[in-house]
């Protein structure tokens, strides 16, 4: 096993009716917050009343950014850190899924480090603070509500990129499954593969680490149980908890202690589908692992079988690759391109951006030829 530090600040609110401790947590932090949101959704649900109620009981001062869509842009971002610095503001409050709490990730190291979002993307600024953000999650998918890391899109340079810092973690987070009720069965698919995507990331990084993997069993696991579950009774309160709670240690550091890192060589094929169509991350990442896997199978056949192990028992490489795949699409996710509309016609543009982009694992790397295939195997 690897050495590591485990390390995780956020305090975090888990249950019906959390969000009331909102206020408590918030005016710690001052009195001008910006509240960023998504297009919308939160004002037909109630869940945007609840926390101006929480906002406003301290007479706290709300400037609102709002419109940021599944795809963040970092465009919203440049334009969030602008509003914020002109209101001098002390703190983010980001209702929504990972989209809208990566960007206030940024927006916040944009504001405190007087910098462009961007040039932090790409590591040409270092940040040295941040402003406190508190997250209020209404998606279960990203585990962004406990974790460093922010993914961001830029069109001008086209690219979606992936940003990680202590600094980014949110001071706190509130989880009530309740507010998860009302999001669409595709959109609830798409998280559950995202957060089976993010512990196999973990299981195919670099390091022995058996009990590590066995929380990635245990979360996968319930992926498999509870996840078919909940697309029957989206308004099951103990189905909606038990997803949302996975999803959060999925991405919390527990499926990487003892690793040198994870591989991510899946997410990075994702975010390019992403960028070039605008697809939603999950139903991305349900259509590169089974082909990911299927490039790997003769490379690490016996780390396929041990996933295999964990989760099927006594299985091989070939057989824990199909039955993940019937996961994938019993959840309505898509397993291949075709499902989504893109066909032969796109293969070509999809292989020059993911050249383009350099596209690659953080252990198990990927040349030209293995972009080409996993675009063929993708179709």
């Amino acid at each position: 096993m690897e050495n590591f530090t485990a390390y995780n600040p956020t305090k975090l609110h888990f249950g019906k009716d959390v969000v009331e401790q909102l206020r408590e947590a918030a005016q710690e932090y001052g009195k001008k917050v910006l509240l960023m949101y998504g297009k919308g959704s939160i004002k037909k649900n109630g869940i945007y009343g609840q926390v101006i109620k929480q906002l406003k009981s301290f007479n706290a001062e709300v400037i609102e950014y709002s419109g940021i869509k599944s795809n963040p842009l970092v465009d919203d971002v440049n334009e969030a850190a602008q509003l914020g610095k002109l209101n001098n503001i002390d703190l983010i409050v980001a209702v929504g899924g990972g989209s809208v709490i990566d960007s206030a990730k940024i927006t916040a190291l944009s504001i405190a480090n007087n910098t462009n979002p961007w040039a932090i993307m790409k590591f040409k600024v270092k940040p040295k603070t941040t402003i406190p953000l508190i997250a209020v999650l209404t998606l279960a998918a990203t585990g962004s509500e406990m974790n460093g890391a922010a993914v961001l899109q830029n069109h001008k340079t086209d690219e979606k990129i992936g940003f990680s810092s202590s600094l980014n973690f949110p001071k706190h987070s509130f989880l009530d499954p309740t507010y998860t009720f009302s999001v669409p069965k595709d959109y609830t698919a798409y998280g559950i593969v995202d957060l089976t995507a993010h512990s196999l990331e973990g299981f195919f990084g670099e390091g022995d680490a058996t009990l590590t993997d066995r929380f990635v069993e245990a979360i996968i696991k319930e992926a498999m149980e509870y996840g078919p579950k909940v697309l029957s009774e989206p308004e099951n309160y103990e189905y909606r908890a038990k997803i949302m709670w996975a999803a959060t240690n999925a991405l919390n550091g527990l499926t990487n202690y003892g690793r040198k890192s994870g591989d991510w060589g899946v997410h990075s094929i994702g975010h390019n589908l992403s960028y070039l169509f605008d697809t939603p991350h999950g139903a991305t990442l349900s259509i590169a692992y089974p082909a990911w896997l299927k490039l790997q199978k003769d490379r690490i056949p016996e780390r396929i079988a041990k996933l295999g192990e964990h989760l099927y028992g006594n299985v091989s490489a070939d057989e824990t690759i199909n039955r993940l795949e019937k996961f994938f699409q019993s959840l309505g996710s898509p397993i291949k391109l075709s499902d989504i509309g893109i066909g032969e016609d796109k293969k070509e543009i999809i292989i020059q951006q993911m050249i383009k982009t350099e596209t690659n694992g953080m252990v198990h790397k990927l040349n030209d030829d293995d972009r080409k295939k996993i675009v063929e195997l993708m179709m």
